[in-house]
């Protein structure tokens, strides 16, 4: 019974170690994103090189509206909150759902070129199998699909 009780808090301490610590290079610094690590578990609109880049979200019309239905996505997306939400900036934290694994989403609204940078970032490992380019491509889709365009 010890044996296994032992088993289980040590597996419990790895789980919830799989979160790691609030990053914190997070938020805007300079009207930028924090780059991205040279891990391959990163993308990010202000990346700029191959591996790590993907398209901003670019939307048409009032930008507030534009942040209204990127929230509406990432609060139609399973076990995600925002953590951080002024006019321009959110960040949000998604939690996978098997080992508890975090990962940061952040947003950051250039209204001059219609445009809403963004970048997602895991917390812990190397490689993150595509998940956060994924991610990044359904927000794009949600919020085509809520807008028409």
């Amino acid at each position: 019974m010890t044996a296994a009780l032992t088993s289980l808090v040590s597996f419990g301490m790895l789980i919830a170690g799989c979160t790691g610590a609030r990053p914190a290079n997070l938020g805007v610094h300079d009207r930028k994103l924090a780059p991205c690590p040279a891990s391959p578990n990163c993308v990010s609109s202000q990346g700029i090189d191959r591996e790590h880049a993907i398209e901003p979200l670019r939307f048409a019309g009032p930008s507030t509206e534009a942040m209204d239905r990127l929230k509406r996505a990432i609060r139609g997306m399973k076990r995600a909150r925002i953590i951080t939400e002024t006019g321009s900036y959110i960040h949000a934290e998604i939690t996978s759902a098997l080992f508890r694994f975090v990962d940061d989403l952040e947003f950051l609204l250039d209204e001059r070129a219609a445009v809403i940078h963004v970048r997602s970032a895991s917390r812990v490992g190397h490689s993150d199998l595509g998940v956060n380019r994924k991610r990044v491509e359904d927000i794009r889709a949600a919020m085509t699909a809520v807008h028409g365009e």
